[in-house]
Order: C-alpha cells, then structure tokens, then sequence
C-alpha cells in the first residue's frame, strides 16, 4: 500500500513538473480549455492543467520579413515585368493571429500578390520604374488594414527588384545613352559658349586699357610738351627780363635782330621781307667794317712747294725718258 501512494504522488510530481511552462521573452502562448480559448501567456512562468488545457499556438511576437517570390505583373501599356517584394510585420494580438486565418503568413504572401498587380497595373513602365515609393506607401497602407482582422501589424513594404524583359532593357539602355551623349553635347557646347564669352570679354578688355594706356600715355606727352614749351617761355622771359635789366645799347639790339633773320632764313620756303631802315643798317654797317678793318680775314697765299732734289742713283734710267718727254 505504501508503495502505491509513493508511486501516485512521485507520477502527480512528474505530471505538476511536465505541465510548468516557462514562457519565453517576446513570446505568446494561446491556451485552450478543453478545445475553447481560455488565456494568453506573456513571457514568465505559468502551469498547466493537465489533461483539459493544451498549448494551443506558441506566437513570436517580434517583427518579421516576409521575402516573396518574383510576381509577373502586366503594366498599363502592356508590359510584363517581374516583381519581388519584401514585407516587415509582426504580430500584435496571439489570439487573433491563431484563430483569424487557417494560414496567415500565406495569406498575407498571397494578399501582397493581388495588391501589387493591382497598383502597377494602373501605372506605365516608366511610372512603375519611378514610382517606387508611392507603391511602397500605397502597399503599406492596404496591406495593414487588411491584416489587422488577422492580428498582423504591417509596417513597411519595399519592392525589391524590377525586372522588365529583355527587349525593354536594351532599349532602356540606348535611351540613357542618348541620354548621356546629349547631355554631354550641351554641356560641351555650354563650355564653348562660356570659352567664347570670356575670350570676348578679355579681348575687349585688353582693348580697353590699351585705349586707356595710350589716352594717358598722350595726355603725359602733351602734359610733357606743355611744360617744356612753359619752360622755354619761362626761360625766354627770364632772358628778356635779364636783357632789360643789363640796358643793351644799338649795337647789341642791331645784332639780335640780324640773330633772328638767320633763324628765320633756315627753312626752305622762308621768305623775308626786310624794311628799309634795316637795309639802311646793313649798309652802315658794311660801311664800318670796310673802314674799320674789321672782318677782314683773308688767308695769306701758301708758300710755293720747293722741288724735290733728283736721286742719283734712282733717276738714272729715267734720264732718257724726262728727256723724251
């Protein structure tokens, strides 16, 4: 008898011990009741009746990437591309996740399916290839309201890759590079352009301070002419004034004025017109010199050349012919 008591409580220990459940961090269980959902467990320690409650689902509650397959998705204008999509969620209600969908994670794979053959079919390829984060938005905001009857909180949809057909891709690609050549063409043309404008605007520059360099360089020589001619005036008075002072007599004054009849006789069209009381003037003055002797500097006639005495011994031969001659 005894060891039958020992018996039953060591098997009600083993049972107590299976039936402790130690819930994980970021982890919910579903508990049911004879086959009725009773409670959720949170992360901590918890027991389980035996026999009548059950583990019913044990859901992860932190967030999931949901990578879908390539779709093939058929544009507005009748191009089909393939599409693959990437999908954040996580779960914020156990109980609904358990018992809202025989299968979430597939229905919410094959709700992202239908909503993005949905959206693209309302766009062009080129809309489709642009337009990627108004898709992204537009799939998010579908996506979580139709997921929150399943316990499934969307948070972000992102379309991993666009794959038009090969044909489209050849032709995507000419059209950048036409793209490229034209932007390069204008942006060489600019550069000419820009070349040609600040060429211009330095040759015209260059033309401006040589115009401004000769206007000074004229002004200078003008200003140096002025002020020699001022100069030579100045001096000019100064002798006038220093003549004036000394008080000339008529003679002084009669040769200053015959002076300035050789000055004025220099050039080759000069024409003079002398007055009779200067002609009057010159004759008393010939008058005086021939009188006076003075000016009368005649050089004496040179000395006759003496003859040079004849060599004897050289001037033989030519005897002969001195005399012949």
């Amino acid at each position: 008898m005894l060891y039958v008591i020992i018996t039953i409580i060591v098997l009600i220990v083993i049972i107590l011990i299976a039936n402790i459940k130690i819930v994980p961090q970021a982890t919910e269980y579903v508990i049911e009741l004879l086959g009725k959902y009773k409670t959720t467990w949170d992360a901590g320690i918890h027991l389980k009746i035996p026999f009548i409650e059950r583990v019913a689902k044990v859901v992860t509650m932190k967030e999931q990437v949901l990578d879908s397959p390539p779709q093939p998705v058929i544009t507005k204008d009748n191009v089909t591309m393939q599409i693959d999509t990437v999908v954040y969620f996580r779960v914020f209600d156990a109980k609904l996740f358990t018992y809202g969908a025989v299968n979430p994670i597939a229905a919410l794979e094959l709700l992202t399916a239908t909503t993005l053959r949905n959206l693209v079919g309302e766009l062009e390829l080129d809309g489709t290839l642009t337009s990627r984060d108004t898709i992204n938005g537009k799939m998010t905001s579908i996506l979580d309201l139709a997921t929150d009857q399943w316990g499934i909180k969307v948070s972000r949809v992102e379309l991993k890759n666009i794959m038009p057909p090969a044909e489209i891709r050849d032709a995507m690609e000419k059209q950048m590079k036409a793209e490229r050549d034209r932007r390069e063409t204008l942006l060489q043309a600019e550069g000419h352009k820009q070349a040609s404008i600040t060429r211009a605007e330095g040759e015209k520059e260059a033309m401006v301070l040589a115009a401004e360099g000769e206007r000074d360089a004229r002004i200078a020589r003008a200003e140096g002419e002025a002020k020699a001619i001022l100069l030579a005036k100045e001096a000019e008075a100064k002798g006038l004034a220093l003549l004036r002072q000394a008080a000339p007599d008529a003679a002084v004054l009669e040769l200053k004025k015959y002076e300035s009849l050789i000055k004025m006789s220099e050039g080759r069209a000069a024409k003079l017109i002398i007055p009779t009381d200067a002609v009057q003037a010159v004759k008393a003055n010939v008058l005086f010199s021939e009188t006076t002797g003075l000016g009368d500097h005649t050089a004496p006639a040179p000395e006759e050349i003496p003859v040079p005495a004849p060599d004897p011994c050289c001037d033989k031969d030519n005897d002969g012919e001195r005399d012949k001659v």
